[in-house]
């Protein structure tokens, strides 16, 4: 398992942050109608096929246009932090020594044996017990640890789940995975394997759109934010103050912050591709300064919550009710961002992992919803 240490003192596990001066927001306040027909449940032919919503966020002002001309919103100079995890066919099937059919879903590799697993089935493994794998392995329940199960594989961890492991796709896309979603789930730019859900807004990116960015003078650094299974996770509390979210382990590199310092000596934007990369810089800033940061971060950003690093954001449709409609309402505002839902709902845009795109500035008078403690 990854070791936690410390930073200059600070334990590098980043606590969810709290506003005590903040009115009472209300999960519901984040609810907005979706009919089902708007769920993206297949990739377009091409990664830029997608549309893209511009959201200004100082005059809210919105602009409907492609994802390729996200070029055109962007400046020399500019520098664009994308989250370099690679997604893991963290999903097996498989059966109990009694017979019982079940399903595992890898939240986290500890080790080149061992994970952390969520496991359905009609009764929990018990410890010790062993677990066939469909496709030829087999696994060893050793401990729970909460909701999480801590199993043991005799081969390598990784070269397997490539092997018989299937995509983890979210439990909106009510299918099973196919061949085409070993790349299409996945940004051509993926490199360290741990995620088993997509950093989604860097899909609609390919190798030509990324060699016109460099070639118009934007720069590019790369973080690691390994997304777990928790970023679908309901909010089940009905103040959002209530609610803790789920540690993922993320790296903010020294090259990192040396590019950040860089674009705001030239007097360029820092523009984070995907809410993965707000949550790593924010979570290395989080005493207002940017440093090297590795190791996990469960910070939860929600209206009221100052950006240090952020500029920009290109980001995908999240959810309703969701941290990740929250984290963009505390950027963008919160009736600004609730005006570009409805607007894009009435429009028909398609929503989720493999839907279309927003390209959002911050919003430096940004506020939440206008309720009373």
């Amino acid at each position: 398992m990854r070791s936690r240490g410390h930073l200059q003192g600070i334990p590098v596990s980043c606590s969810a942050l709290q506003y005590d001066t903040l009115p009472i927001m209300r999960v519901a306040d984040f609810h907005f109608d979706l009919p089902d027909e708007r769920i993206a449940r297949h990739p377009l032919a091409e990664r830029r096929a997608s549309r893209l919503l511009i959201l200004d966020g100082a005059s809210g002002a919105l602009a409907h246009r492609q994802f390729a001309d996200l070029l055109e919103y962007l400046r020399p100079g500019d520098l664009m932090v994308f989250n370099n995890t690679r997604v893991i066919p963290a999903r097996l099937f498989g059966q109990k020594a009694t017979g019982g059919k079940l399903e595992i879903l890898v939240e986290r590799v500890l080790d080149e044996h061992r994970v952390l697993a969520h496991i359905r089935s009609s009764k929990s493994p018990k410890p010790g017990s062993l677990i066939d794998i469909d496709g030829g392995a087999q696994a060893q329940m050793l401990a729970r640890h909460d909701a999480l199960f801590e199993l043991r594989f005799e081969e390598p961890v990784l070269p397997l789940l490539e092997r018989v492991g299937h995509m983890p796709l979210p439990p909106y896309i009510d299918r099973p995975d196919d061949a085409a979603d070993r790349e299409r789930y996945q940004t051509v730019y993926a490199q360290k394997a741990g995620a088993v859900a997509a950093p989604t807004a860097g899909l609609h990116f390919d190798d030509e759109l990324l060699a016109a960015l460099r070639e118009k003078g934007v720069e590019s650094a790369f973080v690691t934010l390994h997304v777990g299974a928790g970023t679908f996770q309901p909010v089940r509390v009905e103040r959002i103050e209530d609610h803790h979210m789920h540690s993922e382990w993320l790296e903010v590199s020294q090259d990192v912050v040396d590019a950040v310092e860089a674009c705001r000596a030239r007097g360029g934007r820092v523009v984070a591709v995907g809410t993965t990369s707000v949550r790593s810089l924010e979570s290395a800033a989080r005493d207002g300064e940017l440093k090297p940061f590795s190791g996990d971060t469960d910070i939860f950003i929600y209206p009221g919550r100052p950006f240090h690093v952020v500029d920009a954001l290109v980001t995908n449709f999240h959810l309703p009710e969701s941290t990740l409609l929250m984290l963009v309402s505390a950027f963008a505002g919160y009736p600004e961002t609730m005006a570009a839902y409805a607007e894009a709902v009435a429009e028909g845009y398609r929503f989720f992992s493999y839907g279309d795109a927003m390209f959002i500035t911050r919003n430096p008078a940004a506020r939440g919803p206008e309720v009373s403690v």
